[in-house]
């Protein structure tokens, strides 16, 4: 897009600038105002915690299901991320589960699907499993007292090219503040895009293994934090499996060198939970076979069941399951409620914090990146801004009957000019720097 664009003017490339996007941005960081951990754990409102939990839950020998489907409300500016991080989703998550919603501009009030439940992956729990199809973990911690118990996580994985591999392998080495070695590959790669990197990027906000790494036997792959927290839930890393910030920190914690982690890649899972027979549909490596799969997956499900306790299914909520893959479980029992019927009627989640977000830089340098005739469109092109990692910080402002877009301050006219070398890069957005002495008290995120 050029950057000074007449009122109302968007190039094609960025009315292209939704999703896709995402793969090449970095995304919240130093800008925002994280999740607390302990937030996503605590008993709200007097209620039984495993029904209010977002990702700790208590297990039975028979726990098929965990957590429930529930629904919240967008609240002022945030975005679908915005959401997805308080609640301990990923992207595509919080997008496979709300179909034409707007990730970046949301209407205030809109209804917003939480897909807080989860069907267990078909695999022994023990240590970490990784499902590659729901880009999720989980964590069976040794149990104590007999009281089992499985936390899970929304993760990012390896891209197209760069596949996370399949198996059963150990963390074998911790590392909290760890430098990253840069691959020769991935500096060729990023030396081709313009943003040549050094041999070794120390700790700190610019590292992409974020604050905690857990080394596996497989060389050259890690679980580790992020500093482009939007990509999780995406095929985004060269291999690596990626948690949010907050999340790598509780688990470096919990497991111990030698913990075994099993990465299996299971599209569709079924399981019995409050729901009766539910199934769980997401994106396959491949079409072929689809229908078998999910076929696969029921049978085992009601394997070893009392011939009394096995439902009918419904092949038909079945077929459009797989044709959905909405990525949340859904009965499939013949005797289940319509669709739209089951999820009208789902519950309200707790309010948990949100990001909170806040132009903390200072200085009177910015990028302009033109006016729109609409507040939607600069409201978006802002919200994409700060989604970059690190964050760059935007405002936009009314000016007569148009709307400005200002990524700044800086404090030197170079860093703005850095911001705009990087913005022109990630988002092929052309801005010009300027110096703006005015107060911009009515600009706005």
């Amino acid at each position: 897009m050029d950057g000074m664009t007449r009122p109302g003017k968007r190039s094609a490339r960025f009315r292209r600038l939704v999703a896709p996007v995402l793969c090449a941005l970095a995304a919240t960081g130093c800008l925002v105002t994280p999740v607390p951990e302990d937030a996503r754990f605590e008993q709200l409102g007097g209620a039984d915690i495993e029904a209010q939990a977002v990702n700790r839950f208590h297990l039975a020998a028979d726990t098929q299901v965990v957590g429930r489907l529930q629904y919240t409300r967008v609240r002022g500016q945030e975005t679908l991320l915005d959401i997805a991080r308080a609640y301990d989703l990923g992207y595509d998550d919080i997008v496979a589960a709300n179909p034409g919603v707007d990730p970046w501009t949301p209407v205030p009030g809109e209804r917003v699907l939480l897909p807080l439940a989860h069907v267990l992956p078909d695999a022994p729990r023990e240590g970490i499993v990784i499902n590659l199809a729901a880009r999720r973990l989980f964590l069976y911690p040794p149990a104590e007292g007999g009281a089992a118990e499985v936390i899970t996580h929304p993760i990012g994985i390896g891209r197209d090219g760069w596949s996370t591999p399949l198996g059963v392998t150990r963390i074998t080495e911790k590392r909290a503040a760890p430098a990253w070695t840069v691959p020769a590959s991935i500096r060729r790669e990023h030396a081709a895009r313009g943003d040549p990197l050094p041999a070794v990027v120390p700790p700190g906000p610019d590292n992409p293994l974020g604050s905690h790494a857990l080394r596996l036997g497989w060389p050259s792959y890690l679980i580790h934090g992020t500093n482009k927290p939007a990509g999780i839930g995406m095929r985004v890393s060269h291999g690596c499996i990626q948690l949010y910030p907050e999340d790598i920190a509780p688990l470096f914690e919990a497991v111990p060198e030698g913990t075994q982690v099993r990465v299996v890649d299971q599209p569709y899972l079924a399981g019995f939970g409050p729901d009766g027979l539910v199934l769980e549909a997401h994106v396959p490596a491949s079409e072929r076979g689809a229908g078998a799969l999910a076929r696969d997956a029921i049978e085992r499900a009601l394997r070893g069941r009392e011939p009394g306790a096995v439902p009918q299914v419904d092949w038909e909520l079945v077929r459009e399951q797989v044709e959905m893959r909405r990525g949340y479980p859904l009965p499939i029992g013949a005797e289940g409620r319509a669709r739209d019927g089951y999820l009208a009627g789902l519950p309200e989640a707790p309010r948990l914090p949100l990001p909170e977000w806040s132009v903390s830089a200072e200085g009177d340098w910015f990028v302009d990146l033109g006016s729109f005739a609409y507040e939607h469109a600069a409201r978006r092109l802002v919200a994409m801004l700060r989604f970059q990692g690190p964050p760059i910080p935007a405002l936009r402002r009314a000016r007569g009957d148009v709307f400005q877009v200002l990524a700044g301050p800086w404090p030197t006219r170079e860093e703005a000019a850095a911001a705009a070398r990087r913005i022109a890069r990630d988002l092929e957005a052309r801005g010009q720097v300027v110096q703006l002495a005015e107060t911009l008290s009515s600009a706005r995120l």
